[in-house]
């Protein structure tokens, strides 16, 4: 446990964008996962297209690293273009 008043500030800072983080990152893994187990390709890109504000967002936010976004989405829409 921290002695100094930052440190212990930094923990509970830390703390609560750890919170954060995990509830978009949660949120983006389901948004991913329905684009994957779409029925069709219209729902697939109808999913897609939502998915991709979340991840856009989280790029933005710096909770996933942009490369990793872009890599992601790019993936993702080869599942409903082929």
């Amino acid at each position: 446990m921290p002695n100094i008043k930052s440190a212990k500030k930094r923990v509970k800072t830390s703390q609560n964008a750890n919170e954060r983080n995990k509830v978009v990152r949660s949120r983006l893994k389901t948004a991913i996962k329905r684009v994957r187990t779409a029925e069709d390709a219209l729902s697939a890109e109808l999913e897609y297209k939502k998915a991709q504000i979340l991840l856009d967002r989280a790029a933005t936010d710096r909770t996933l690293h942009p490369n990793a976004v872009a890599r992601i989405k790019s993936r993702l829409s080869r599942t409903f273009s082929s």
